[in-house]
C-alpha cells in the first residue's frame, strides 16, 4: 500500500500549483489560526488516498466507532485512486470543495497551507504536539509560513538496507560488515567495481534530495526561503557519485533510472544495495524469490539520522463543521487507532509511545519481524528530509544536473548552483 512505495522511495509527488488555480487571497479567505470551538456534530467528508482496496474494513470500523462516540455526527469516507490524486486536490481546492479531512503529504500540505486552505494547528491546537513524535509533528511545520503546523501526523514509513549477499560474495565485498554510512557504501561500491566488470554495481541510482539530507547537507535556510544544498558538503556527495561512475561503479543506464528501475535491477541481481521500505521483503519474496533468499537486512545507510516519509491528516480551513473535522482527525491519529492500523498495514505510528508496543520491539527471529523491529528503531529517530517546498520540477531538474556532472559534462558546483537557483525560482510565491 505505500503508494506510497513510489512516494516512499522516490520524490515524484508533485507539489500542487494552487496559486495558478486562483486559490488563496481574497476577502473570503478562511481564518486558519482561530481557535476551534463548537459542538462535534454534523456531517464531514474524510478523504484517503488509495487505501480502500485492502483496508476497507478498518476504515469502515473507524468511522463507525467515531460516530458511535459522537452521536449526531456523520463521516462520509471517500477514497481516491493513486493516479491523479494531486490534481484532484488541486481541482477541489480551486472549486472550494476540498474535503473536510484530507490524507496528505508535506509537499501538498505546504502548498495548500500557502494558499490559506488548511488550519494552522500551532494556533488552533498547540497542545496536540505532545501526542505525536516531535519529528513527525515538525514534518508539517513550515518556516516560511511563520512556523505554523498544518496537519496531524498519521503514519510513517522508512526501511533498512537490503543487500544481495550472493552478488557481494561474487564481487569481493565482505558481507559480515555491511555499509551503514555513505562513506562505507561508496568504498564498497568502488571495491565491487574493481572486481566485477560486467555492469553489476553496488548502487542503483543517483542521489535524490533526501540523500543530501541523510548525507548531512543542510537543504534550506532556517527561514525556509532558500535552498542551500549547493554547499561544500553537497558537492562532496555528488563527487562521490562521479568518482564511483569513473571507477565503473555506476553505469550510464543507472544515471537514467528512477526508483522503479533501481528495484528492477536489484531483483535482476544487477545491484548489490537497495534502500527499502517495510514492504520490500514481501515484494521480493513474491516477485524475486531467488533474490529474496540471498538478502541480508541491515540498518539504514546514513551519515546523519535515517530518512522517513510521512502521511498526515489535514483539516480544511473552510470546513463548515471544523470542530467535527478536527475531532475526527485527532481520533483517527490517536495512539490506539494508529496501532490498530499498523497491525494491518506495514506502516509505523506517529503517536507518542506507540513504537514502544511489543509489536515493534519483539524480534521472534523471522525475517519479517526483524524488518519491522529494525525499521521501527529507525523511525523513532528518523527525519523527513525531503523539503516540502521542493517541487516536482525541481526534482527532475536536480536529477538531470547531477547526471551531467557525474558524466563529466558539467562542473559539479555549477550543476548544484543551477539546481538551487531553479528550486528557489519554483518556490510558491
Amino acid at each position: 500500500m505505500f503508494r506510497r512505495t513510489a512516494r516512499f522511495a522516490l520524490p515524484v509527488v508533485a507539489a500542487l500549483a494552487l496559486s495558478a488555480c486562483g486559490i488563496g487571497g481574497g476577502s473570503d479567505t478562511a481564518d486558519t489560526t482561530a481557535t476551534v470551538s463548537g459542538e462535534v456534530k454534523g456531517e464531514i467528508t474524510f478523504q484517503t488516498w488509495n487505501l480502500k482496496g485492502g483496508y476497507e474494513k478498518y476504515f469502515t470500523d473507524l468511522v463507525t466507532a467515531f460516530q458511535t462516540a459522537n452521536p449526531g455526527t456523520t463521516v462520509k469516507w471517500i477514497d481516491q485512486p493513486p493516479e491523479g490524486y494531486q490534481d484532484k486536490l488541486s481541482a477541489d481546492a480551486a472549486a472550494g470543495s476540498l474535503p473536510d479531512v484530507v490524507d496528505i503529504g508535506p509537499e501538498a500540505a505546504f502548498t495548500l497551507a500557502n494558499a490559506g486552505m488548511l488550519l494552522d494547528l500551532s494556533k488552533t491546537d498547540p497542545d496536540a504536539a505532545k501526542d505525536y513524535l516531535p519529528k513527525a509533528w515538525e514534518a508539517n511545520k513550515f518556516a516560511s509560513l511563520g512556523g505554523g503546523i498544518y496537519a496531524y501526523p498519521w503514519y510513517l514509513n522508512t526501511g533498512p538496507s537490503f543487500y544481495n549477499t550472493a552478488l557481494l560474495d561474487k564481487c569481493g565485498v565482505p558481507k559480515d560488515n555491511l555499509p551503514a554510512t555513505y562513506d562505507a557504501l561508496f568504498a564498497a561500491g568502488e571495491a565491487m567495481a574493481a572486481k566485477c566488470k560486467s555492469g553489476e554495481t553496488m548502487v542503483g541510482r543517483l542521489p535524490a534530495i533526501e540523500t543530501f539530507g541523510a548525507y548531512g547537507v543542510p537543504l534550506m535556510n532556517a527561514e525556509g526561503t532558500k535552498f542551500t544544498f549547493n554547499d561544500a558538503k553537497g558537492a562532496e556527495l555528488v563527487n562521490h557519485y562521479k568518482k564511483l561512475f569513473e571507477a565503473g561503479g555506476l553505469t550510464e543506464a543507472t544515471l537514467n533510472k528512477l526508483q522503479t528501475g533501481e528495484v528492477d535491477a536489484f531483483k535482476a541481481g544487477q545491484v548489490g544495495w537497495l534502500p527499502g521500505s517495510s514492504y520490500t521483503l514481501k515484494d521480493l519474496k513474491a516477485t524475486a524469490p531467488k533474490i529474496a533468499e540471498t538478502v541480508a537486512i541491515a540498518p539504514h545507510v546514513t551519515n546523519d539520522k535515517p530518512n522517513m516519509y510521512i502521511e498526515s491528516l489535514a483539516v480544511n480551513a473552510k470546513s463548515k463543521n471544523t470542530a467535527t473535522a478536527v475531532a475526527f482527525a485527532k481520533f483517527a491519529t490517536n495512539k490506539a487507532n494508529q496501532l490498530g492500523f499498523s497491525n494491518q498495514a506495514a506502516i509505523f505510528p506517529s503517536a507518542t509511545g506507540a513504537l514502544d508496543d511489543a509489536y515493534f520491539t519483539t524480534d521472534d527471529g523471522t525475517p519479517e519481524t526483524k524488518l519491522r523491529v529494525e525499521s521501527a528503531k529507525a523511525v523513532s529517530e528518523a527525519i523527513v528530509y525531503w523539503p516540502a517546498a521542493f517541487s516536482s520540477k525541481s526534482v527532475d531538474f536536480l536529477r538531470e544536473q547531477i547526471a551531467l556532472a557525474v558524466l563529466g559534462k558539467k562542473d559539479v558546483q555549477a550543476a548544484l548552483d543551477e539546481s538551487v537557483k531553479y528550486a528557489d525560482e519554483n518556490l510558491p510565491k
